[in-house]
């Protein structure tokens, strides 16, 4: 019998409570639940909740099964210390108060010898909570450690998102519902936000609305869309601005609303003169008759909404091309009207003071901040990436499993493996960056602490409850940064105060009220009124307009410093071509889209993830693969500059020539030879803020040499 049945027929016949949380993970759907909490120590069935109107009862099948991951027999249970070889997996249990105490003693040998900035405490978005994920942040701020600069994620898409709008809020992601055309684009919700998809069906069932899908291969959300345009990576700038083009020769630009509300749209016309269909197309594949179509669909469509994704914050060019979909509403005045405009994602409409939780009092801005992406040439001791500074001898690591999922792994490898750094991983399972750790703590998940929740995707605040007891000896994040503080020898309001008091005061100071009434709400609904929402009382620049015209030096965004070859990103909507070009040694180009169930690399545990997702492959043009000799199922191995990684060919007619797609971040261990795909996809700095480029590689494809690829 499987884990989850075994859980259903003990459901069956126990006291079962139904209790409200939110989904943790690194998702912008941040799903409401209903939780089934069994004689209030195990949990059962996990859905939707309905009583929260943008989750509307609907979540993805990793999280309704999540009954796997809770109560999975790998989970770890006890605190571990190495004693063999980095790598080998070889772990003996130790107490608590001895791994904190080695951690601690660690720290101080490696201030002592090398100076504070040789500690680095490292994290990112396994968990969402402010106070699980963001805790961490209080220590290096108090003891002056290496601060940590997040790039790996949002960072690029979201400069070009507020480059045109002054800050990173949209229209109400439910008015999807009441759209006539809904263009989804850079992003498969099918796999990874599954509630757009509940929004824009019900606009086709209840108004016969159509659904565009633009992205770089033919995905389930693509095969659910009336219209498809399929680009080559990298090339949404082109496209878009053939789109436009067409809005404004044709007559269906809206000059009164331009004249209102945006920069230059005289400048962007003249412009877009050149940038024809013809032009559009031989650099995006995208056909004439396609653009031209798709442009006069937005254009006679007043209530088009754009949903606007993550995979622009995946390429070099991203910003760039998210400011030039984004420009396109604009151009024909969708804002006005209910069900039109866009969205990418409310970062603005949280306000969360997180003082307390992350020690701003203590920070000192003349302590470097290392950036999350390179940590691969921060670890190899590259002077660059530090700063010119002291080399990283110590790390503390939760939420995030860089030994897989970090760009360049060839030095991530190597960097874990050096005999003189220290780390300590707190996880929930044996992942590969702990088995390279020195010290392993066993972490609690979501439904065992509380926190404090937002979503990225919609409107809503929330606070998730513990439900039940952590098993064996996991603590959560927050304890292990109590315990250390105390042998660190540091104080901070913080580290006194309990999780549920942290987010009372998170909530007062951000004016939200307390944890009680916001317990009361459930899920709080923070959208604003339609016309702001709409920017109808002007958007959020100084000047009240939507800025065709983008000033990459000035968005109000936070960031460490101009970055990447900024000064060389075109202003106006264009095609930048800042991409990793395919070239003769490397004529393919290759994306590393996610997978439907797993998410980065949770749930990689799980069986009935692992058995939908299989085996690592890659998805090759029948077309491509017969010049090149490969069979459907071939081993073949793919490489560039940075590493090579072998897994297994699948035909797949839904790409441009010249494309590959590798769905999910598989473990190291699953691919042929034990090197994943990230040993591809580099960490050089994007313009203009920073963040990595995972979808943007030029590659070789051939065949495996079976006595060519290594043992891990």
């Amino acid at each position: 019998m499987n884990q989850h049945a075994k859980i259903e027929t003990e459901a069956a016949r126990a006291k079962v409570h139904i209790r409200h949380s939110t989904c943790p993970h690194d998702c912008p759907s941040a799903c409401a639940l209903d939780i089934e909490v069994i004689d209030g120590q195990t949990i059962g069935r996990v859905r939707g909740s309905k009583l929260q109107s943008y989750t509307a009862g609907v979540i993805c099948a990793k999280v309704a099964r999540y009954a796997e991951r809770t109560h999975h027999p790998e989970r770890l249970t006890h605190p571990m210390f190495r004693v063999g070889p980095k790598g080998s997996g070889k772990f003996a249990r130790i107490s608590w108060d001895d791994a904190l105490d080695e951690i601690a003693g660690r720290f101080n040998t490696a201030e002592r010898e090398f100076g504070a900035e040789s500690v680095w405490p490292y994290y990112y978005a396994g968990t969402m909570g402010l106070v699980m994920r963001d805790g961490i942040n209080r220590l290096a701020h108090v003891k002056k450690y290496s601060r940590f600069y997040s790039t790996i994620c949002s960072t690029i898409a979201r400069v070009g998102f507020a480059a045109g709008t002054g800050k990173i809020a949209g229209v109400d992601p439910r008015e999807m519902g009441v759209s006539d055309l809904v263009v989804i684009w850079g992003t498969n919700p099918v796999h990874t936000q599954v509630n757009v998809m509940t929004h824009a069906m019900r606009a086709r069932k209840e108004r016969g609305a159509r659904i565009a899908a633009v992205d770089v291969y033919n995905n389930d959300t693509m095969k659910q869309a009336d219209i498809k345009i399929l680009l080559k990576p990298g090339t949404d700038g082109a496209f878009a601005c053939g789109v436009m083009h067409v809005l404004f020769r044709d007559g269906y630009a809206d000059r009164a609303y331009m004249d209102k509300y945006t920069d230059c749209p005289d400048e962007l016309e003249a412009h877009l003169k050149t940038r024809t269909p013809e032009w559009a197309s031989a650099i995006s594949g995208v056909p004439v008759e396609e653009i031209e179509s798709f442009a006069r669909l937005v254009g006679q469509t007043k209530r088009t909404y754009f949903r606007l994704g993550y995979g622009f914050t995946r390429s070099r060019n991203g910003a760039t091309q998210m400011h030039a979909a984004l420009c396109i509403p604009s151009v024909t005045g969708a804002w006005q009207y209910e069900g039109g405009g866009a969205f990418f994602n409310n970062y603005a409409l949280w306000k969360f003071d997180e003082s307390i939780i992350e020690g701003h009092d203590a920070i000192d801005s003349r302590t470097r901040r290392l950036d999350q992406s390179k940590i691969g040439r921060i670890l190899t001791g590259d002077p660059a990436a530090l700063h010119d500074g002291p080399p990283v001898k110590a790390m503390l690591i939760q939420n995030t499993n860089p030994m897989t999922v970090a760009p360049e792994q060839a030095l991530v490898r190597r960097g874990f493996a050096r005999k003189d750094l220290f780390v300590a991983v707190h996880e929930q399972f044996m992942t590969e960056t702990a088995q390279m750790a020195d010290v392993v703590l066993p972490a609690t998940m979501f439904m065992e602490h509380d926190d404090l929740y937002y979503g990225g995707g919609h409107q809503h605040i929330s606070v998730g409850a513990k439900l039940i007891e952590p098993p064996g000896e996991c603590r959560s994040n927050h304890q292990v940064l109590q315990g250390l503080a105390t042998r660190l020898k540091i104080s901070h309001p913080g580290f006194e105060m309990s999780p549920r008091e942290l987010i009372d005061a998170t909530l007062k100071k951000s004016g939200h009220g307390g944890i009680a009434q916001l317990e009361a709400d459930l899920w709080r609904d923070l959208q604003p009124d339609f016309r702001t929402s709409h920017y109808l009382d002007g958007f959020a620049h100084k000047d009240g307009k939507f800025h065709f015209k983008a000033d990459w030096t000035s968005v109000p965004l936070g960031n460490a410093g101009m970055m990447g070859a900024w000064d060389q990103m075109p202003s106006l909507p264009d095609h930048w071509a800042a991409i990793e070009e395919a070239d003769d040694a490397h004529p393919f180009r290759l994306a590393t889209s996610p997978s439907r169930s797993f998410l980065n690399t949770s749930f990689n545990e799980t069986p009935s993830s692992q058995a939908r997702e299989g085996a690592p492959s890659v998805m090759i043009h029948p077309d491509d693969a017969a010049k090149l000799g490969i069979e459907d199922g071939d081993a073949v191995t793919l490489g560039n500059l940075r590493g090579e990684t072998s897994l297994t060919a699948k035909y797949f007619d839904g790409v441009r020539r010249g494309v590959l797609i590798a769905e999910s971040v598989h473990p190291n261990k699953s691919h042929i030879g034990g090197r994943g795909i990230n040993m591809l996809t580099g960490a050089e700095a994007v313009a203009p803020f920073g963040g990595a480029a995972f979808h943007d590689n030029k590659v070789w494809i051939k065949k495996a040499d079976a006595d060519a690829i290594p043992t891990p």
